[in-house]
């Protein structure tokens, strides 16, 4: 059965000025397909601009250039009235549990106040069994209902926040770094919450974090980020199996081994240098300037976006300018 696309991402940029001569290119220029039911991960450094593109996609931003297609429609060109409907059937996660919520509102009034918005549940007693039914969804009880956002953990706001994006019913969510501001502890039980729930109503999720290991328990495919760009993207199982771009390489080779005699005799990429600004983003490929591997022709000219396995895609100058296959399987072993 052919899989069903719910959002298309084209050469999606989103610019911000600076200045009178400055232009921060926070996203410049990213592609891909989301399908129905499916977790997509969107994955980087802080300041790659991953939170940015989840912003521009739902339309808190305004895009620069590109489209962003949703069921058919483009989301940035929507009417008055598309966009209020829009509204229901995308939601978000935000990142801060802590400032996502009115702290002078209780917890019954955020998750009722969507509802009231839309009309749904005109009913008072409708509208408050339904915050009922969310609560206990993402393992809360009836009487959190009444508390107001200081009364709780960082793990119980950030359910509350689920529930808040669960409220209409939607059929897309993005979560911008849902776990980042958690313990560890409580990590695990927000994303095994994320999972059932998409399970029980067939969600799909951006799933936008920094976190590689934890991202591989929830996407089925992922996209990195470096510096605006998209510059790998592929299944999760084939990009841990066998990541291709050498900032991805670096990533994974960052994320610890829970075995010592492995963890002792595997090499450790280390990037030099520090990010670029994305207000003067190198030439050529942006990565080059620290990337390990970088080329003369990785200065003159951008790594064109290619396909070099089954839904594999990397936009690298070692897979389109002739680098050996030995060359590229010896880097892949080396960071294990």
């Amino acid at each position: 059965m052919e899989k069903q696309v719910i959002l298309s991402v084209k050469d999606l940029k989103k610019h911000f000025q600076m200045g009178k001569n400055q232009v921060l290119k926070a996203v410049d220029g990213i592609s891909f397909n989301l399908y129905r039911g499916e977790t997509f991960g969107l994955v980087g450094e802080s300041g790659c601009g991953k939170s940015t593109a989840g912003r521009t996609i739902i339309g808190l931003y305004d895009r620069t250039d590109g489209e962003v297609i949703f069921k058919g429609k483009d989301v940035h060109k929507l009417s008055e009235k598309e966009t209020f409907q829009f509204h229901r059937q995308m939601q978000m996660i935000f990142q801060d549990p802590y400032a996502s919520l009115n702290p002078r509102s209780t917890v019954r009034e955020i998750i009722s106040e969507p509802m009231e918005v839309h009309g749904l549940y005109p009913g008072k007693k409708e509208r408050i069994e339904r915050v009922y039914h969310l609560l206990e969804a993402v393992g809360l009880n009836q009487d959190h209902a009444n508390r107001y956002p200081h009364e709780f953990s960082g793990g119980q706001r950030q359910r509350i926040g689920i529930a808040r994006a669960l409220a209409l019913d939607p059929e897309f969510i993005i979560a911008d770094e849902p776990i980042s501001a958690l313990d560890v502890s409580v990590q695990a039980q927000v994303v095994n919450l994320l999972k059932r729930l998409q399970k029980e109503k067939g969600l799909t999720y951006l799933f936008i974090a920094h976190d590689l290991s934890m991202v591989k328990q929830i996407s089925s495919r992922i996209g990195v980020m470096y510096l605006g760009h998209i510059v790998e993207l592929t299944s999760s199982s084939e990009l841990y199996k066998n990541p291709c771009h050498p900032y991805t390489q670096a990533l994974l080779s960052a994320i610890p081994i829970p075995d010592p005699d492995v963890e002792d005799k595997r090499e450790r990429i280390i990037l030099k240098g520090e990010l670029p600004s994305p207000m003067d983003p190198p030439s050529g490929c942006v990565f080059r300037t620290r990337c390990p591997r970088a080329m003369e022709v990785c200065a003159r000219r951008k790594p064109d976006w290619q396909e070099i396995g089954n839904g594999h895609f990397v936009a690298c100058h070692l897979y389109s300018d002739g680098v050996s296959e030995n060359e590229n399987k010896d880097m892949i072993v080396n960071i294990r």
